[in-house]
């Protein structure tokens, strides 16, 4: 099976990455600018094409979530039209599209988590043009699986785990929100979810289960329990640690608001495709012990 995955740095493109290199019957290949520049929508099939994908997983995106605020256009530039044009591309190619969305497509009023038939209310730009390329990939290739994932974390790229390792290697005590809560999802699982999906498409030419979908981590958390059980974990190991002080979200104002419950329930996922993503306290285990067997600066920040 030859996966096709849009961008090159992403944190669920270099897990995707590395997980195909542990499979012989998966090849993932990455592209990205100049090839494929989702800001270029010229550019977009042609370099699907050329790739010759089985399927196509649209990962790359916008994701500056306050710098959105200043540059509308921008990100739904990349996560709206491009993404529409990626799963337009897939469609003239025959084959179907796994398109990676957020739970900012919610306002997190919801009490509870949210399932896919809930209805969306972004609360900023960035929710706003993924929202809007949700809308774009499905108009554009009936055959999509929309993923919509939360508090993603892995070995690669910035992500809060690396943040907390860092803040906790220079500082006694870090302040973190404690009024916000949601499914810490690992891009480890994350790749293996896709891959299951992948290979379900690929083998059952009859599938008839397209659609939206929730998937993460299993288990829910606030941002400061979240932190708590990285340094927790990191102590153990040897690691940095510092104290976490709960805040509330006015204590840390940022340009674009972010929802409070960003809950998902992944059980529409679990009965459809039959899979599900592992305990988010175990996979925080697994990406923090691969950190700091790295443990450099440069580990952390990168």
């Amino acid at each position: 099976m030859r996966l096709v995955v849009t961008g090159r740095e992403g944190q669920v493109v270099a897990s995707l990455l590395e997980a195909g290199q542990r499979r012989a019957d998966v090849e993932v290949i990455a592209i990205g600018r100049p090839q494929l520049d989702l800001t270029r929508p010229d550019t977009i099939i042609d370099a699907i094409a050329a790739a010759k994908p089985d399927i196509v997983v649209s990962a790359a995106a916008y994701t500056a979530v306050d710098q959105a605020e200043d540059e509308p256009d921008l990100a739904f530039a990349v996560n709206a039209t491009g993404a529409g044009k990626v799963a337009q591309a897939a469609a003239q190619l025959g084959v179907p599209v796994i398109h990676l969305s957020t739970d900012y497509v919610f306002d997190g009023t919801k009490i509870g988590a949210y399932v896919e038939t809930d209805a969306t209310a972004p609360l900023g730009v960035y929710g706003a043009s993924k929202h809007a390329g949700e809308q774009a990939v499905a108009a554009a290739n009936a055959r999509h699986l929309i993923l919509r994932t939360a508090w993603v974390y892995s070995p690669f790229g910035k992500n809060f785990v690396k943040t907390m390792l860092r803040l906790a290697a220079d500082r006694d005590e870090i302040s973190v929100v404690a009024d916000q809560w949601g499914n810490p999802t690992s891009a480890l699982d994350l790749a293996d979810g896709i891959l299951h999906a992948a290979a379900m498409l690929r083998g059952n030419k009859s599938f008839g289960a397209f659609g939206v979908y929730h998937l993460t981590g299993t288990g829910e958390i606030n941002w400061s329990g979240f932190a708590r059980h990285i340094l927790d974990t990191s102590l153990k190991s040897g690691g940095p640690w510092a104290r976490v002080r709960d805040i509330s979200t006015m204590d840390y104002p940022t340009k674009a608001r972010r929802p409070a419950n960003s809950r998902l329930s992944s059980a529409k996922f679990a009965s459809a495709l039959g899979w599900t993503a592992p305990d988010w306290r175990q996979s925080t285990e697994t990406v923090v012990h691969r950190l700091l067997v790295g443990n450099t600066t440069q580990a952390l920040t990168a």
